[in-house]
């Protein structure tokens, strides 16, 4: 969010905090792209703060509060409500002080994803299929007024790319499930209870493939049942997409011109390797 932004996000965040009675005095930004992560004290509670216009908060919120009640490994929330502010959507969770800077053990992680799995086989609720981000991401390769900077030989590429993985995943066969979506180093916290997930507003519906491929590539050894060659099209696929992401002129990801253009490169290497 540009500095206007974040004072109006961070005024809506206070505002949600005030109702629930919290004593909060200060915000600290922890994270800032097209959303606003914050720390309030001394309530010590975590504000994730989004425009109006994004539709998934609610459904963040329902996720995560159906997943703590199953015994999932994730992060609890403050308050399941969710609260509009001046045009922004706020929801508040819990806090967690970090524990270590390590990076978490691969064979750690695939538990714990493992679980979290399992505890989303269990949760019923109406999410988009993984197929559906595949398709904003092919519509934003074709709309050149999204996306001005992408040269054409690119855009082909990308288009062709993300056709072909797509099918490739769709065909494997494999059984499907409500996944995380996004389960990356940045969304699983090392917390004194164990590793935890956060943010759900990317849950969705594929194989658990689908979400190993966000993970370390290690995770996956570690991970009971994988179909190696799946995931390997699902990295490809997951790769596509965050590199079409990265070239969106609306795109507010730190450094996000650069790494366009890098995962872009990357992203041919990969398919050009056999295999």
């Amino acid at each position: 969010m540009q500095a206007h932004e974040t004072r109006r996000a961070t005024r809506a965040a206070l505002s949600s905090a005030s109702r629930l009675g919290l004593t909060v005095h200060d915000a600290a930004v922890l994270h800032n792209s097209n959303k606003l992560t914050l720390r309030l004290r001394p309530c010590d509670v975590l504000a994730r703060v989004a425009p109006a216009a994004d539709q998934g908060a609610q459904r963040e919120v329902d996720v995560a509060q159906r997943l703590a009640e199953v015994g999932s490994p994730v992060a609890a929330l403050e308050s399941p409500e969710v609260f509009v502010r001046d045009d922004y959507v706020v929801t508040l969770w819990a806090y967690y002080e970090p524990v270590t800077t390590r990076a978490i053990p691969h064979a750690e992680y695939a538990d714990a994803l493992e679980r979290l799995h399992a505890g989303m086989r269990r949760v019923d609720l109406p999410t988009p299929h993984y197929t559906d981000r595949v398709s904003a991401a092919r519509a934003l390769v074709a709309d050149q007024a999204r996306t001005p900077e992408l040269a054409d030989p690119d855009r082909v590429f990308l288009a062709n790319t993300l056709d072909r993985m797509r099918r490739a995943v769709s065909e494997s066969g494999r059984p499907e499930q409500l996944l995380h979506g996004e389960p990356h180093p940045g969304n699983l916290l090392v917390t004194r209870s164990g590793p935890l997930f956060i943010d759900f507003e990317t849950c969705c519906r594929g194989p658990i493939e689908f979400d190993l491929a966000h993970a370390p590539d290690e995770v996956g050894d570690h991970y009971p049942g994988v179909d190696h060659q799946l995931l390997r099209d699902c990295r490809t696929l997951v790769l596509a997409m965050i590199t079409v992401w990265r070239w969106d002129r609306d795109d507010q990801f730190p450094d996000g011109h650069r790494l366009g253009v890098e995962w872009l490169n990357e992203l041919r290497q990969a398919t050009a390797q056999p295999g």
